[in-house]
């Protein structure tokens, strides 16, 4: 864990989506740092005192806020780094309603960052953002940001890096710091991750090894996955600057091993079934246009095609080791869906989808945030 010299200044952080996936890691991370004395997480949705035990005690404050119509100012002002995390994921029907909150949302967000004279900006980019790569080796940060235009989350990605760029020339004085995720996961986010992506006609008990006969082998299906509580770690090394305590640019994140259909198959006792891609997707679009599943059929497109991260300048240069496998983290996603796990937050409760997950059903799976 990199810490901070004796007598060094104490740092007070502003995460934006801190209630969600990754942002209640990074909170934690961040509340386990002696040099950060004082972390605000902004959500649309205040989780109240509720959440304070486990998203990081006292250290944090939550303030109500949301990114595409709250004075973000204000709330910035003061604050050493500025961590933007919010993200919509839904819904998929709507991409203008996502493209509001992503893009035009992370617009205001790093407006706001300059405005206020936040010294150190970091964003989490994605695995998404990459163009299509290759499944045989892995690629570093150089490889090439221009997404996959059949997924709205991807175009999104794509655009926030070429927002990024336009703000690190006009604010070279800033630190700017680019973390690339693989897919997180971590057991108490299974709620959340089973309604944005499964939907509620998914029962969490097939979860369980030995209920899934087969487990389809599509080609390029090979994915990279860290835990949450991983991820988490290497935003607050981005904050506190890494070894050197400058770090900057853009940082691939990913635990071993690779991911891919006879992994799977292992986990949940399963065979493996060779199928075409066209096929399966043929099957989620079908899906996703009668409102069965709330993800689109681009996602599956991009899953296939993002490449493979190398991930050593974050090990170089961040000093980030992750300490679960992908496997580890996997694994304890399945265990959270096939007992609701969650968080004591808004988007991670299991109760948000309401009772029976009937509040799923009325927002039409995919057709209302």
């Amino acid at each position: 864990m990199t810490g901070h010299d004796e007598g060094e200044a104490a740092m007070r952080v502003v995460v934006t989506g801190a209630t969600g996936n990754i942002g209640t890691s990074t909170l934690r991370a961040l509340a386990a740092d002696p040099g950060v004395t004082a972390v605000t997480g902004l959500a649309r949705r205040d989780p109240g005192r509720a959440a304070a035990p486990d998203e990081g005690g006292e250290k944090v404050e939550w303030a109500e806020a949301d990114v595409t119509d709250t004075d973000l100012v204000p709330l910035m002002r003061g604050a050493d780094a500025v961590v933007h995390l919010a993200w919509l994921f839904q819904p998929t029907h709507r991409p203008a309603v996502t493209w509001d909150a992503n893009a035009v949302g992370s617009a205001r967000v790093f407006d706001a960052a300059a405005r206020a004279g936040v010294p150190a900006l970091v964003y989490s980019s994605s695995v998404g953002a990459y163009s299509p790569g290759p499944k045989d080796r892995p690629v570093d940060e150089s490889w090439p940001t221009h997404g996959w235009p059949g997924a709205a989350y991807s175009r999104e990605k794509a655009y926030v890096e070429r927002l990024l760029d336009t703000f690190e020339a006009a604010h070279p004085d800033r630190r700017v710091v680019r973390i690339r995720p693989g897919f997180v996961f971590e057991r108490q986010t299974a709620a959340e991750q089973r309604r944005l992506f499964a939907g509620p006609l998914l029962p969490g008990r097939l979860a369980r090894p030995g209920l899934i006969p087969a487990v389809p082998d599509l080609p390029g299906l090979r994915l990279q996955a860290l835990h949450s509580a991983d991820a988490g770690e290497a935003f607050r090394l981005a904050v506190t600057g890494g070894v050197s305590g400058d770090a900057r640019g853009a940082f691939n994140i990913a635990a071993d091993p690779v991911i891919d259909a006879a992994e799977l198959a292992d986990m949940l006792g399963a065979r493996t079934v060779r199928l075409p891609a066209r096929g399966v997707r043929a099957a989620l679009a079908a899906a996703w246009r009668l409102h069965l599943v709330p993800a689109s059929p681009g996602l599956l497109d991009l899953a296939l095609r993002v490449p493979l991260m190398d991930t050593s300048r974050a090990r170089e240069q961040l000093g980030w080791t992750p300490r679960h496998t992908a496997r580890e983290a996997i694994t304890e996603f399945l265990d959270g869906l096939r007992t609701g796990a969650g968080r004591d937050t808004p988007p991670l409760s299991p109760g948000t989808g309401g009772p029976a997950r009937a509040r799923e059903f009325v927002t039409g799976i995919g057709r209302k945030p």
